[in-house]
C-alpha cells in the first residue's frame, strides 16, 4: 500500500483541561510543537503557559470556543499547524470538522471522515458489524419511523427493551421499557430528549440486556491495513451510562472469551478500514460468555490511561506517528503486565453527583510509584461551569488487582483537595465495596444498590 509520509511539526490541540495537557506533554517530548486553544474562562489555566504557543479562540460556552470551527481553524493557519489533536469530547467525532481539516491541507490526528460517518450512527454502525461478522443485540432495523413501528419491534424481540438516541452518547436519549404499557411515554421521552441533546431525534431499540458488563477493547490502526489490540477495559462501575472507574484487564473473563473478543475487535477495525486510536465497545452477558456490540468510539477514550499503564505504550505518541504514516508493530510485540485502575475525580457532590464548580483552595495530590495523575487543576483554580466537570483522574499500576486496589485506596486517601465537593469519598467507598473487589458490578449496579 502506498501511504505518503510526511513529518508533523506543529500540532493545536483542540480541546481543553487535562487531555490538553496530556497531550502537550506528548507532543513536547517528540520534539514536537504544541499549539493550546482557550476561552475566556479558561484563560487562567496554567498548562497553557507550558504550551509552545496559545490563542484565545473565544468566550465560555462551548459553542463560541471549543466548538467553534472557524475560530480554530483560524488559529490553525495562523500559527502554521501542521495537524490538529482532537483529544474527546467537542469536536472529536465531527465528520465536518474533519472534511474541514483535509480542505485545508492540515492533519486531522484520527480517522476518516467516511470512517466517523459510517460509526456515528449507532443504528447503522449495528448493520455494518453485523456484515463484519461481530455479534450485535436484537432490536429493529435501524431507525424506529414511529411508535407503532417500536410496538412490534418490542413485542418481536420480547420485554424489556432499550431506546436509545442514534446520534447520542452520555446516557441522554436513552430509556430501559420494562412492559408495554410503558412504551408510549418512555419512546416519546427518549426522542424529545435526543432532539433537544443532539439536534437529532431519531432512535433505535435493541433488546435490553439485564445486569450487563461493559466491556471494551483498545484498537490501534495504521495506514497501511494493520491493525493492533491494546487489551480490553472493565468498564461496568458507571452510573446513569456514565463511567466512573475503569480498569485492565478485566478479570472476569474467561480466557476463550477475552481471545475472541480482542480478535473481533480487530476483525471489525480491519473491515471498515479504520485508522487512528479507536474503541470497540460491548455489553457482556451474566454468564460472561456472550459479548454483543454495543458502539464504537472512533477517538481516544478518557481511560485510555490504564491501557497505557499496562503495555508501556504512549497513545497519543502513536496516533501521531499513525498520522505521520509510520507503520505499526507487530501484535506480538505488544506485552501486557500487571493491573491499573482509573478513578474519574470530579467536581460533584459524591453522593448525589450534582456539579459543584468553584475555587479548589487546597490541592495535595498523592504520589509513590506507579501512581498517575492526570490533571489540570491546582491550588487556587477555579473549576469553571460551562465544561464537563472532571478535574482529574487518579491511575494506579499494581502487580495483580488486589495490589492494584490497595494503591488505589491508599492514594486516595493522601488525595487532598478543599474548596469544592469531588467524587473522591465515593471512590474510596468503592475501593472497600466487597462486590467491586469480587469483580461483581454490573451497568446497574450503583443504581440498584447506591442510591
Amino acid at each position: 500500500m502506498n501511504v505518503e509520509k510526511k513529518q508533523i511539526k506543529r500540532i493545536l490541540i483542540a480541546n481543553r483541561g487535562e487531555i490538553a495537557l496530556r497531550a502537550i506533554r506528548t507532543i513536547q517530548e517528540m520534539g514536537k510543537e504544541a499549539i493550546a486553544i482557550y476561552s475566556t474562562a479558561d484563560k487562567e489555566a496554567h498548562y497553557l503557559d507550558v504550551a509552545d504557543t496559545k490563542i484565545c479562540i473565544g468566550g465560555p460556552k462551548s459553542s463560541e470556543s471549543y466548538l467553534n470551527i472557524p475560530a480554530i481553524m483560524s488559529a490553525a493557519e495562523l500559527f502554521n499547524a501542521d495537524a490538529i489533536f482532537p483529544g474527546y469530547g467537542f469536536l472529536s467525532e465531527n465528520q465536518h470538522f474533519v472534511e474541514i481539516c483535509s480542505h485545508h491541507g492540515i492533519e486531522f490526528i484520527g480517522p476518516s471522515a467516511e470512517v466517523m460517518v459510517l460509526m456515528s450512527d449507532k443504528s447503522k454502525a449495528k448493520d455494518v458489524m453485523k456484515e463484519a461478522g461481530v455479534p450485535v443485540i436484537l432490536g429493529s432495523n435501524g431507525a424506529l419511523k414511529s411508535y407503532q413501528e417500536a410496538q412490534e419491534v418490542a413485542q418481536k424481540i420480547g420485554y424489556p427493551v432499550i431506546i436509545k438516541a442514534a446520534a447520542g452518547g452520555g446516557g441522554r436519549g436513552m430509556r430501559v421499557v420494562e412492559n408495554e404499557s410503558l412504551l408510549k411515554n418512555l419512546y416519546l421521552a427518549a426522542e424529545s430528549e435526543a432532539l433537544s441533546a443532539f439536534g437529532d431525534g431519531t432512535i433505535y431499540m435493541e433488546k435490553f440486556i439485564l445486569n450487563p458488563k461493559h466491556i471494551e477493547v483498545q484498537i490501534l490502526a495504521d495506514k497501511y491495513g494493520n491493525v493492533i489490540h491494546v487489551g480490553e477495559r472493565d468498564c461496568s462501575a458507571q452510573r446513569r451510562q456514565q463511567k466512573l472507574i475503569e480498569e485492565t484487564p478485566a478479570v472476569i473473563l474467561e480466557e476463550s472469551t477475552r481471545k475472541r473478543l480482542l480478535e473481533t475487535a480487530v476483525k471489525a477495525a480491519k473491515h471498515i478500514g479504520y485508522v487512528g486510536a479507536g474503541t470497540f465497545e460491548f455489553l457482556l452477558d451474566a454468564n460472561n460468555k456472550d459479548f454483543y456490540f454495543m458502539e464504537m468510539n472512533t477517538r481516544l477514550q478518557v481511560e485510555h490511561t490504564v491501557s497505557e499503564m499496562v503495555s508501556g505504550l504512549d497513545m497519543v505518541e502513536w496516533m501521531i506517528k499513525i498520522a505521520e504514516g509510520e507503520k505499526l508493530p507487530p501484535q506480538d510485540s505488544i506485552k501486557f503486565h500487571g493491573h491499573s485502575i482509573e478513578c474519574r475525580i470530579t467536581a460533584e457532590d459524591p453522593v448525589k453527583f450534582y456539579p459543584c464548580p468553584g475555587k479548589i483552595t487546597k490541592w495535595i495530590a498523592p504520589g509513590g510509584a506507579n501512581v498517575r495523575i492526570d490533571t489540570h487543576a491546582y491550588s487556587g483554580y477555579t473549576v469553571p461551569m460551562h465544561y464537563d466537570s472532571m478535574i482529574g483522574k487518579l491511575i494506579i499500576w499494581g502487580e495483580n488487582r488486589d495490589k492494584a486496589i490497595a494503591k488505589t485506596k491508599r492514594a486516595l486517601k493522601e488525595f487532598c483537595i478543599e474548596g469544592i465537593k469531588t467524587t473522591i469519598p465515593f471512590h474510596l467507598k468503592m475501593m472497600d465495596n466487597q462486590d467491586f473487589r469480587n469483580a461483581s458490578i454490573h451497568t446497574k449496579y450503583l443504581e440498584q444498590n447506591m442510591e
